[in-house]
């Protein structure tokens, strides 16, 4: 699965806040995953293991959203606002030029 920073062409639409937004999307795929396997095995060791790993993608989710909502890339206690946002960011992503793959 490619990134958005993979899809984005165009070095000026590439800032904190897109870097920022795929970090955040990749912590959170990963504690999904985490807890998946965690279900998914049997063994205690791997279990303690893949524990200690989703705690870590947990912090960095924490860490990432904070430094979101610090810069106003993220209003995760204002919905109306953070709908706002997301739709000027769907509008400047109908602006990207298209992959010709």
């Amino acid at each position: 699965m490619s990134s958005i920073l993979d899809k984005i062409n165009n070095k000026e639409l590439i800032n904190d806040e897109v870097i920022a937004t795929d970090l955040l999307v990749s912590a959170k795929a990963a504690v999904r995953s985490y807890a998946v396997a965690i279900t998914e095995t049997a063994s205690p060791e791997i279990h303690k293991t893949l524990k200690k790993q989703m705690e870590e993608a947990i912090d960095a989710h924490h860490k990432i959203a904070t430094y979101m909502i610090e810069k106003e890339m993220y209003h995760a206690y204002d919905i109306k606002e953070q709908i706002d946002h997301d739709l000027k960011k769907a509008d400047l992503a109908l602006e990207m030029p298209e992959d010709n793959k």
